[in-house]
């Protein structure tokens, strides 16, 4: 059984010979009446104050639930990030390093050609020298023979102003001969 405030407030007793004063249980029944009406505001502003903590528990786990969800979403796109940057990365360096295969190729092949070129200046410089010691071996034979050659016309010219041997006349028109051809020459 249910007792309520007004319940308490309008019970009657029987009144009996030597019972309770009648104006102190009144007076007590209406004192239990008010508290008890107390307790029940209180209980039913409780029950507001638990529905309006329950409501917002609630918001608060879907709000909950939103940045779980969020921050899941949020991990797996960090993740799907990280790994197209590393892929992406392993494909720049991929690139680069083709790049550099192919720069090092050209480079060789470059380093090659220059080599030859340098060998291909060095033959012609051996040309060169060579021509060049054959042409001052060729000049300094020519001053040589020059040198050979006014060193007989001195001797040559010294012989004619130096008195004559009386030799065999074949051999004076010999030698004659050769003075006026050197001479002449």
């Amino acid at each position: 059984m249910k007792v309520t405030p007004l319940d308490l407030r309008q019970q009657k007793f029987r009144t009996a010979m030597r019972g309770y004063d009648r104006a102190e249980v009144e007076s007590f029944l209406n004192e239990t009446a008010e508290d008890y009406e107390q307790a029940l505001r209180d209980a039913d502003r409780l029950r507001d104050d638990l529905a309006r903590a329950q409501t917002s528990l609630d918001e608060h786990r879907e709000s909950e639930r939103n940045l779980r969800n969020t921050l899941l979403t949020a991990q797996r796109l960090a993740d799907e990030i990280k790994q197209n940057a590393e892929s992406e990365g392993k494909r720049v360096v991929r690139e680069a390093e083709g790049r550099a295969d192919l720069t090092m190729q050209k480079a060789q092949s470059r380093l090659e050609e220059v080599q030859r070129e340098i060998d291909g200046l060095r033959l012609k410089r051996r040309d060169v020298e060579n021509s060049l010691e054959s042409t001052i071996a060729t000049l300094r034979n020519s001053l040589d023979f020059v040198r050979e050659q006014d060193q007989k016309e001195r001797d040559d010219k010294v012989l004619l102003h130096r008195p004559r041997v009386v030799e065999p006349p074949a051999l004076p028109t010999l030698r004659v001969l050769d003075e006026l051809k050197v001479a002449e020459a």
